[in-house]
């Protein structure tokens, strides 16, 4: 049996450690440590994040991770933005309107603060040596493993049942490609997402022990850290999940009307008086957590104010405090939305910063391997 093999087990493991309750504790730590780093020198870090291009981002994407993106950015971190449109096709039969969604989706970028001059915005299918790299990457895992993969079997689940392609399957080691080609020592996820992060940190590992690397001290790949997100769940105007499919999402690009009609729809329940118990009383206090968040509140304080008021009160509250919010970054989107041409610039640009990033890892990378021929 190969060593990769009687490590398989091990590694599995380690993946459904890695969101145990100690092991969140420990990275809850880490996280604080790791946001006094930042503060003290930002310029040690490197951030990789980003989004597939299947759909219009929405006030839960904004609220949840797009913010503390601009926040990152302007504290100083480096930040690598990926439009991840290879895996578009990680679990459907084609891309759809793929040139439009990427253009929508660099827009809401810039829109909110993402700043070109200060941040990397690319694309996957743009960068080739970047996805060269899975080739060596995925001789350093086992189907096993992929196989039992926190992430693959949630990705796989959510279709539905369909037949897993090869793509899928290799998700993970794309995802630590994504990471790795650029050095990212820096991770912002959720709970959920540790499974892959720590399958990047064993690709990693394992690429320099098997190539010597790690013993000489001078590692190829960083093994990226995991900034853990107190990322805020918003629920969808009727109370379930937010999906783009069901339509019970507010879009950043949304009109302050359509955004009315939308919120006045939302799920609420019978008692008139306002509370926040998100436990007890999950929709009234998705549309007060949601006031809060767009007015930069505590949510007990916007319940409070209303009282007495109903879902009528509470409706109009978030109303307001949602299309005063997003007023700026919506002019703003009109304008870039309206200038494609500038749109098609800022990727041109951050494209050939990644290529250039890219191909100097790959050299690295190949060097390590013993195949350099000239």
């Amino acid at each position: 049996m190969s060593t990769e093999q009687n490590a398989d087990a091990p590694v599995s493991d380690a993946l459904a450690e890695s969101t145990s309750d100690a092991s969140l504790d420990r990275t809850r730590a880490r996280s604080q440590a790791i946001e006094a780093e930042i503060d003290a020198n930002p310029s040690r870090f490197r951030v990789l994040t980003g989004d597939r291009p299947t759909g219009n981002l929405h006030l839960g994407h904004y609220f949840g991770t797009l913010a503390n993106r601009v926040a990152l950015q302007d504290r100083g971190v480096q930040t690598w933005v990926l439009v991840a449109d290879y895996q578009v096709i990680t679990d459907r039969d084609a891309v759809g309107e793929i040139q439009d969604r990427v253009l929508s989706l660099v827009a809401d970028y810039l829109a909110i603060g993402i700043d070109p001059a200060r941040s990397t915005i690319f694309t996957h299918s743009t960068v080739p040596a970047l996805n060269q790299l899975m080739l060596p990457f995925l001789s350093l895992v086992t189907d096993s493993e992929l196989r039992r993969n926190p992430t693959v079997k949630s990705e796989f689940e959510a279709t539905g049942g369909r037949p897993m392609s090869g793509l899928l399957l290799t998700y993970p080691v794309h995802q630590a490609a994504d990471i790795l080609f650029c050095k990212a020592n820096l991770v912002p996820v959720g709970k959920d997402q540790l499974p892959h992060l720590e399958q990047t940190r064993i690709i990693a590992r394992r690429f320099d022990e098997r190539y010597g690397r790690a013993e000489a001290d001078r590692p190829v790949f960083p093994q990226p850290e995991a900034l853990l997100s107190a990322a805020t769940n918003l629920l969808g105007t009727d109370g379930q999940k937010m999906s783009k499919s069901k339509g019970n999402t507010i879009e950043l690009g949304m009109d302050a009307d359509t955004t009315a009609k939308r919120l006045k729809k939302a799920v609420t329940d019978a008692d008139r008086h306002i509370t926040y118990d998100p436990a007890g009383r999950p929709e009234v206090s998705n549309l007060v957590l949601l006031a809060a968040l767009a007015s930069g509140r505590d949510p007990h304080e916007v319940a409070a104010e209303i009282g007495d008021g109903g879902g009528g009160t509470l409706k109009r509250v978030v109303t307001e405090a949602v299309n005063e919010h997003f007023a700026p970054i919506r002019a703003r989107r009109a304008e870039l939305v309206a200038d494609p041409g500038y749109l098609r610039q800022v990727l041109d640009e951050g494209n050939e910063r990644a290529n250039a990033v890219a191909e100097a890892t790959l050299a690295e990378v190949r060097t390590a391997m013993g195949m350099i021929y000239t």
